[in-house]
């Protein structure tokens, strides 16, 4: 049960790492630096910070679901 709640709170602290590495590649980039994805290949990759979301969504939900079974409530 410990390792999911790490997973957890790694998965959630890079969120915005992982958020802003993808906008630094965009079409617009970030700092100043232009990006260099576009097209549909850019509409894909946008798509990589929600997936990582809900990776993370459904761990904790295993994680909830586990305990309480354990406790024998499911």
């Amino acid at each position: 049960m410990m390792q999911g709640f790490i997973t957890v709170i790694v998965g959630v602290s890079l969120i915005l790492t992982v958020a802003v590495t993808i906008a630094s590649v965009s079409d617009n980039g970030t700092a100043g630096f232009p990006g260099n994805v576009t097209g549909s290949a850019l509409s894909i990759l946008e798509l990589t910070t929600l997936f990582f979301a809900l990776g993370i969504m459904v761990a904790g939900i295993g994680i909830a679901v586990g305990g309480l079974a354990d406790i024998g409530l499911i």
